[in-house]
């Protein structure tokens, strides 16, 4: 099937599998690699805008924290995700929400999510 944004953008998640027991300090194991590409993919700037009068806000108004993107119907996506954005590799926020099914035209909307930029 193709991406349904012809001129989308591929987003990489990455997705670490199930534990495969646990090391020598009862730490767990990370488990396989289970990451993917999604292509077609709408991925647009988020910013936050500083609290008035706070430090933040001296010299600029807004400052971009990452992207929110808009991934294909469909895709299944889990809060313990990363994303990788136009080559950052960024932190799902939140929940990732399904816009369900349009009551006008029976198609499927997008997986909307927020990815942060991962700092430190």
């Amino acid at each position: 099937m193709p991406a349904p944004y012809p001129f989308g953008e591929t987003v990489r998640i990455l997705r670490t599998g199930p534990s495969p027991g646990r090391d020598d300090r009862g730490q767990p194991l990370p488990g396989p690699d289970q990451s993917f590409d999604v292509p077609g993919c709408v991925v647009t700037p988020r910013e936050q805008s500083p609290q008035v009068g706070g430090s933040d806000q001296q010299a600029r108004d807004t400052v971009v924290v990452g992207w929110t993107v808009y991934a294909p119907a469909g895709t299944v996506l889990r809060t313990t995700d990363r994303a990788r954005v136009r080559g950052v590799v960024c932190e799902i926020t939140g929940e990732p929400g399904d816009w369900g099914r349009s009551p006008f035209t029976g198609t499927r909307g997008p997986v909307q999510f927020a990815a942060d930029r991962v700092t430190g």
